[in-house]
């Protein structure tokens, strides 16, 4: 252990810029206007995997964004890693929001503020110079892969194409991903399972052009107005969602599963103040924890209609449209539920206007097995370096890729993310703690180290 501190200590600096470096490409995967920029990070990490030591790297090519994969085969009877990341990100916007430039990383009290700094950049990057970090001591006990990708935050589409072309390259005997976060640096934590993701479009039609509001008003439906009515009737009082068939396949947690997950560590006062909110909202009968992490939600990610310019413009709109997302948990099907939204939207909708239901990408629910090798190997880790023993909890964001790993390669996955939920991941000012990208450089190789010794008892 005293000699990975040493060699992070000797190249903190290094290990900062390289970072920083990685945060400066806008690589925004979800806007075509960012499309060079994208493919700039791809040969970045490509030439970071080199230099680090990898063997095989290569920028492969998809129908969309490429996929950089690179290899260190040790020996083949050794047990092998799949380490998995993105090197896309989350659109900036609202740029105003910003205290300073999304993709000029800037530190603030021992903070990197930069899009991408939590998700994934800085979390997948530790990786790379763990790796390092183990080739420049010929320390590395495994054989290890990596496969980062550019399109996770649209859906993770064409990697799935490439892990079924791939399934002989990709074979190993676990994945990795540092994409998730823990409760605190003081109460470290493994996630054991992720929501699924069913992601939506709708649009509401009204009149066949915008229209006068003093002519028209009262005598046509105004579209922005149905749609909201909709969107609200979505949820009932109690904040349960009113999509007949929504809740047939989920299953209650026992229990026993209930109290487990509430014995972390909890401050609804800080919570509460770290969102500035006076009160929480959610499904009644359940708490934070099992709220965001094991019951499904629907939110609406955005909403759009009519002028929204500067000034005034007194216009009944022609139509309204909204982005709609909802969490699954475990038996629950993307697919299933899109359609049941989407049939229970059209029929709800009054015939003074038309209604169009569009997906737009999806991923399925999993759950993370806790008397596996490799969570055993990722539990002594934490506890070396840390000094505690990690508490399990559940998560409550979405890895779309992770179901197809066990599907396809028949591999479970261990989710090691060292951010916190408090980096504002999506939102304006995203963050990453300095402290927790070394910290995760230095208990990367615990993992593969103690994954290396289980394997072999």
């Amino acid at each position: 252990m005293q000699a990975i501190k040493n060699y992070v200590e000797a190249n903190k600096d290094r290990l900062l810029n390289e970072l920083f470096e990685l945060l400066r490409f806008p690589s925004v995967s979800a806007d075509p206007k960012y499309k060079e920029h994208v493919l700039k990070t791809a040969d970045y990490v490509a030439q970071k995997l080199r230099d680090a030591g990898a063997d095989n790297v290569e920028v492969c090519q998809t129908a969309g964004y490429p996929i950089v994969y690179g290899e260190k085969i040790i020996d083949p009877s050794l047990p092998t890693v799949l380490t998995y990341g993105h090197y896309d990100v989350q659109p900036p916007d609202p740029l105003e929001l910003w205290k300073t430039p999304p993709f000029e990383p800037t530190v603030r009290d021992g903070k990197i503020y930069a899009r991408g700094a939590c998700d994934d950049k800085g979390q997948f990057y530790m990786h790379v110079k763990a790796f390092e970090l183990m080739m420049q001591t010929n320390t590395l006990p495994c054989n290890i892969k990596f496969m980062i990708e550019g399109e996770e935050e649209v859906g993770s589409d064409n990697l799935g194409i490439f892990v079924k072309q791939n399934k002989d390259r990709l074979k190993a005997d676990v994945v990795l991903i540092s994409d998730t976060s823990m409760i605190s640096m003081e109460n470290p934590s493994l996630e054991t399972g992720l929501r699924g993701l069913t992601y939506l479009e709708v649009e509401v039609v009204g009149p066949n052009r915008d229209l006068h509001s003093g002519v028209y008003g009262g005598a046509v439906a105004n579209p922005a107005t149905i749609l909201a009515k909709m969107i609200a009737s979505l949820h009932d009082e109690n904040n349960h969602i009113t999509i007949p068939g929504f809740y047939d396949k989920v299953i209650d947690l026992t229990p026993a599963e209930r109290k487990a997950l509430n014995e972390a560590p909890y401050d609804e006062t800080e919570y509460k103040a770290d969102l500035d909110v006076k009160e929480l909202w959610g499904e009644k009968g359940y708490t934070t924890f099992e709220r965001t992490g094991t019951r499904p939600t629907l939110e609406v990610n955005g909403i759009w209609s009519g002028y929204i310019g500067e000034g005034a413009k007194t216009v009944l709109p022609s139509k309204a449209n909204a982005k709609i997302s909802m969490r699954l948990v475990p038996n629950q099907h993307s697919d299933e539920i899109f359609q049941l939204f989407a049939d229970h939207f059209t029929k709800i909708a009054p015939p003074y206007v038309k209604v169009k239901v569009t997906p737009h990408h999806g991923g399925e629910p999993v759950v993370t097995p806790t008397d596996s090798v490799a969570f055993r190997a990722a539990e002594k880790a934490i506890e070396t370096s840390f000094g505690k023993k990690p508490i399990p909890t559940r998560g409550g964001g979405s890895i779309p890729i992770v179901a197809l790993f066990e599907e396809v390669l028949g591999i479970k996955t261990v989710l090691m993310g060292f951010g916190l939920d408090s980096d504002a991941l999506h939102s304006p000012n995203e963050k990453y703690d300095i402290f927790n990208y070394y910290k995760g450089i230095e208990t990367i190789p615990l993992f593969h180290k103690y994954f290396a010794e289980l394997n072999s008892q």
